[in-house]
């Protein structure tokens, strides 16, 4: 095996990279990925959610995810038509599994929500799949 086809470890500085706008409509910061680290099965990444933010509805297929609320709260949605809910704080995980629809908001008026999310997917955005006929469900929650 030659030295570049070897494993190794690799540190992704979060001041090195900047923030995107996932499909979901919530500001991410780039951390472990295909791109950044060549990972091949997982990616993780830091999101924040503003006062009254909330996400487009969506799901991730395939792909479970695994979330850590690192300060706020967020209430979330989930299931084939939003109809179940939970309000997470800080210290709380939430785990998603392939496929489930689901939609964050941080319904605080003055407090923003950071979050760590890991999800099977090394790509990060490939697996959303947007559901905007729920989007007309979530606005009444």
């Amino acid at each position: 095996m030659s030295t570049t086809d070897q494993q190794t470890c690799v540190i992704v500085r979060a001041n090195q990279l900047g923030s995107y706008e996932g499909k979901q409509g919530l500001t991410a910061f780039a951390g472990i990925s295909a791109e950044t680290a060549g990972s091949k099965h997982l990616c993780m990444n830091l999101l924040t959610f503003q006062p009254g933010q909330k996400a487009r509805v969506h799901k991730h297929e395939n792909h479970e995810s695994a979330i850590y609320v690192m300060s706020g709260s967020t209430e979330v949605w989930y299931g084939e038509q939003l109809q179940h809910h939970v309000t997470m704080g800080t210290g709380d995980f939430i785990y998603i599994p392939a496929g489930v629809p689901h939609v964050p908001w941080n319904t605080s008026q003055s407090e923003i929500c950071t979050a760590l999310v890991a999800r099977t997917d090394p790509n990060e955005q490939e697996s959303v799949v947007l559901l905007p006929e729920l989007e007309e469900k979530s606005l009444v929650m």
